[in-house]
């Protein structure tokens, strides 16, 4: 078994990072080579911006490529509590922002000719008691009647084309839904900004971010530039150099394991339905094939904001009880990889975005971002060139998280509080 993730280790290298230290000025700084960062980069050089893109480690080696590949329509939320603590308005507008953001990253695949597998396959939602199937039954009927009529009811009877488990007992299906590669896809991502004119710096983090009347200045340990503009896209790995965004953002660990390529007959007896899956628990878990069979199986299993070899692999043990107790007949499959990463969370789970201590930044993405971040870098992008703030989660009240400075000590009993309510609800 390798300790690492699946999609760096099967994804060519990136290979048009920038050799020379950084120096001179740029229109604009993106921190961070993720999806959001590299998304924001390939909009603004496309647009003919002179763009630096900072990554400490290579790109995808955060969140964006530690993911377990879904691209998931709607929101994460239940879409009637979202009304209650939204408004019905503002509510069906986020919905419709995650649905045009799996369109946004289909076209750009397309355009950009991204060899990824994208894969619209639709994801299912899986009722793990029967009190959850009469709560998705509701969130259903509203969302199916108001936003979405690409949606389907699942009852139990008809999961067995769906998923080989006895555990479920019914489920919601919203078609729109895709899955992808995510190391291919992000290499992708970088590949075609740096075409189109951004400069790419890995294995550069920023150490000292300063501002003044001019605009401002980016310290790394292999030179410094000036910029007019900042994007902050660093999500769970934001350090303390910007203290205002870690008082609000809380890293969560969260890990996966793949298995051996799976038979067709076993692929058969598991996922006939071939899309990407989660579960209604509140530690649960979700699941997809990988382009190659393998069976990507992930979830929270311990509440860590830790991810290293020795965290990964106690994870990876809970996450394969979880697998077997769901697909015993998958017993003896192998493991080939385990690996863990770090979500960004808000309190409420929405994410924000905007402009804040003098950077346009967007993250707290909360588990569901590998979407929504690509479209996110487009609307900063769009921002600073100018042309209209289109970002869908403006006018969100966003405090500090309060006693908090960025090392999430109340996790562990955050994730006592999820185990009593999965036991109990």
């Amino acid at each position: 078994m390798q300790f690492k993730p699946y999609w760096h280790d099967t994804t060519p290298p990136f290979t048009g990072a920038e050799p020379n230290p950084p120096e001179g000025h740029y229109d604009v700084a993106v921190i961070g080579g993720g999806f959001t960062g590299l998304s924001a980069a390939l909009h603004l050089a496309k647009a003919g911006t002179r763009v630096a893109v900072f990554e400490a480690g290579h790109v995808g080696s955060g969140a964006s490529g530690r993911n377990g590949g879904h691209l998931n329509n709607g929101l994460a939320h239940s879409y009637i509590a979202a009304k209650e603590h939204l408004g019905p308005e503002r509510a069906r507008a986020l919905y419709k922002a995650f649905d045009i953001s799996v369109d946004t990253v289909e076209r750009i695949v397309r355009e950009e000719n991204i060899d990824c597998s994208f894969r619209r396959a639709g994801k299912l939602k899986l009722a793990s008691k029967p009190a959850h199937f009469d709560s998705l039954a509701r969130n259903f009927e509203a969302i199916h009647a108001e936003v979405d009529a690409d949606t389907a009811l699942l009852r139990r009877g008809d999961l067995v084309g769906e998923v080989g488990s006895n555990d479920f007992h019914g489920g919601m299906l919203s078609r729109k839904s895709a899955m992808m590669d995510m190391g291919r896809y992000v290499g992708g991502l970088a590949t075609a900004a740096a075409r189109h004119g951004a400069v790419i710096f890995e294995g550069t983090p920023v150490t000292e971010h300063k501002t003044d009347s001019g605009g401002h200045r980016i310290v790394t340990p292999r030179g410094s530039i000036t910029a007019d503009s900042v994007i902050l896209a660093t999500g769970a790995y934001t350090d303390a150099g910007f203290s205002y965004f870690r008082n609000r953002i809380i890293p969560v660990g969260s890990f996966i394991i793949a298995t051996r390529p799976l038979t067709q007959a076993e692929i058969a007896a598991t996922m006939p339905g071939n899309r990407t899956y989660v579960t209604s628990m509140n530690i649960g878990n979700y699941f997809r094939l990988a382009p190659d069979n393998r069976m990507i199986f992930g979830g929270r299993a311990r509440f860590s904001a830790t991810s290293d070899q020795r965290s990964d692999g106690k994870s990876g043990a809970i996450l394969r009880a979880n697998l077997v107790r769901l697909f015993p007949h998958l017993a003896d499959v192998e493991i080939d990889y385990c690996w863990g990463g770090l979500v960004d969370m808000t309190q409420d789970r929405y994410p924000r975005a905007g402009f804040a201590n003098g950077v346009w930044y967007s993250m707290g993405y909360s588990g569901h971002g590998a979407q929504m971040s690509t479209q996110m870098g487009i609307h900063l992008a769009d921002a600073i060139l100018g042309r209209g703030d289109r970002n869908p989660f403006a006018g969100l009240e966003w405090p500090a998280i309060p006693g908090y400075s960025g090392k999430p000590w109340f996790l562990p009993l955050v994730g006592l509080y999820y185990k009593f309510l999965d036991r109990v609800q």
